[in-house]
């Protein structure tokens, strides 16, 4: 992990990156992410945390449970504790949208990776 030109928490990954806009809080924390095109995470799940995704540019594939759909600019997409999930950039452009996490742990260690294109699974 880096830091951005503002000093928040960067990182790179395979998919595209992301920014830590706050983590001040003990019960919730908020991510920017960027999925380049033709990349997708990982279908993951969290055991101590629940997601809400705000799409604000670009077209995805959201799968949530197994259940896919396409979002855009001004969507959202709600992901419950313990639910499978992973986002898709099938398009030419890179998706951004905000990520905010709501439980009682973030650290990156709780993702339990079920299928991943990058060999983390």
């Amino acid at each position: 992990m880096t830091m951005d030109e503002l000093g928040r928490e960067y990182d790179e990954r395979p998919w595209g990156n992301f920014t830590v806009l706050d983590d001040s809080s003990f019960d919730h924390k908020v991510k920017r992410i960027v999925v380049m095109p033709g990349k997708r995470l990982s279908y993951q799940t969290h055991a101590r945390r629940a997601e809400h995704w705000y799409f604000l540019t670009g077209r995805a594939t959201v799968v949530v449970d197994g259940v896919t759909r396409e979002v855009s600019a001004g969507d959202s997409v709600d992901v419950a504790l313990g639910q499978a999930h992973r986002c898709e950039n099938h398009s030419d452009a890179p998706v951004i949208f905000i990520e905010v996490q709501s439980g009682n742990y973030f650290g990156e260690d709780d993702i339990v990776r079920l299928e991943d294109d990058f060999g983390r699974a």
